[in-house]
């Protein structure tokens, strides 16, 4: 069994230890901008190939708390590298350091890249390191003087499903949409809208979960190179999540916009991600939002003021949202936004709230269901 940590974006810490338990992890805790959880090779691979709401699956090599840079060096040198670098592989190193005593990052890098050399001297009984094999990213983040090192098995991040490789202005990151259709509790019976859906993102994502369809079937992982992992582990945890899809579900999305561009760019993103059939877009002013059914989950990232709009023409935007999407029976809305307006300018309370971030950009998610 190894140990595991997931960065995530804050206010999803819930939702990914949830998800990685039902991946079957053991030991899942949720921190806040993080969760660290247990398991084997196989977990590895499939929260890697599954997660749909983490940025990221890390080794946690360790952690100690460090005042000085002798405190860092013996601190990672004690910890146990050689159960994971060989000696012909890669061990970059970068990180970040937040309110501690060691704050140069550049000297942070220099002294855990030195003690990991020495410490696997000691255990390959050899001089000098190549660094030709395999990658193994070493992370490491100190806060409060509290540093954790980890290894990255990810490679690119796991927002990066591979079906958008172009995105029109301010695009939602992938894991951020795929956790709005979850906390819109979004079914494979549902049908999704977004009146303004720019690339499709959110509707790519409702369709991939609706589908279940594992986010990272159509990309490539750093640790698949690494001898810890077998390349029979990572088959079979593609053929298991490919069994564990349900293409015959009812679901059905409509997206709309009025920048034709950025629908073209929709159209190709649903065509890459395997479900363009049940994605129906049209060009749309939102003002003209006509429901195709008689019941629906509106999930919408309008523009706000830090985005693409100015402040006064974006509250303008969300006081006809307010007239368009009204209370009724079999219908709910979800506003993601930064604008601390949004209530007042949309017309009603929420029905629930929840900080979200977009980015570096702190959010509200609005949601309207009664």
């Amino acid at each position: 069994m190894f140990r595991f940590c997931v960065p995530c974006l804050l206010g999803l810490e819930g939702l990914i230890a949830d998800e990685l338990r039902n991946l079957g992890a053991s030991d899942v805790n949720a921190e806040n901008g993080r969760v660290l959880f247990s398991g084997d090779a196989a977990v590895l691979a499939r929260a890697n190939i599954c997660c749909r709401y983490a940025e990221r699956i890390q080794v946690f090599v360790g952690s100690f708390e460090a005042h000085s840079f002798e405190d860092l060096f013996q601190g990672t040198k004690a910890l146990p590298w050689e159960e994971w670098i060989g000696k012909n592989d890669a061990f970059p190193v970068k990180g970040y350091s937040l309110n501690s005593d060691l704050f140069s990052v550049s000297d942070c890098q220099s002294i855990i890249k030195k003690a990991v050399v020495e410490r696997l001297k000691l255990r390959y009984r050899i001089p000098w390191f190549e660094e030709t094999g395999a990658l193994y990213q070493i992370q490491f983040s100190i806060m409060k003087n509290v540093v954790s090192l980890l290894i990255d098995t990810s490679g690119y991040g796991l927002h990066k499903r591979g079906y958008r490789p172009a995105a029109n202005a301010a695009p939602l990151k992938e894991t951020l949409a795929a956790s709005l259709c979850n906390i819109s509790r979004l079914r494979p019976y549902h049908t999704l809208y977004d009146p303004m859906c720019g690339s499709g993102t959110i509707l790519v994502e409702g369709a991939l979960m609706a589908r279940n369809i594992a986010p990272g079937l159509k990309r490539h992982f750093t640790a698949e190179k690494w001898s810890q992992v077998p390349a029979e582990i990572w088959k079979d945890e593609r053929d298991r999540a490919k069994s564990a899809e349900k293409t015959d579900e009812p679901f059905e999305a409509f997206g709309s916009d009025i920048d034709e561009n950025a629908l073209k760019i929709a159209k190709e993103n649903a065509l890459r991600a395997g479900v363009a059939d049940c994605i129906h877009l049209t060009k749309k002013d939102l003002r003209d939002f006509a429901p195709e059914s008689e019941r629906g989950t509106l999930i919408v990232n309008p523009p706000y003021g830090e985005r693409l709009l100015d402040a006064e023409n974006a509250r303008k935007l969300y006081t006809d949202m307010g007239k368009l999407f009204i209370p009724k029976k079999g219908w709910s809305y979800t506003v993601i936004t930064a604008d601390d307006e949004f209530e007042r300018c949309f017309g009603r309370k929420a029905d629930k709230r929840r900080k979200l971030y977009n980015g570096m950009i702190k959010c509200q998610v609005y949601m309207y269901f009664k």
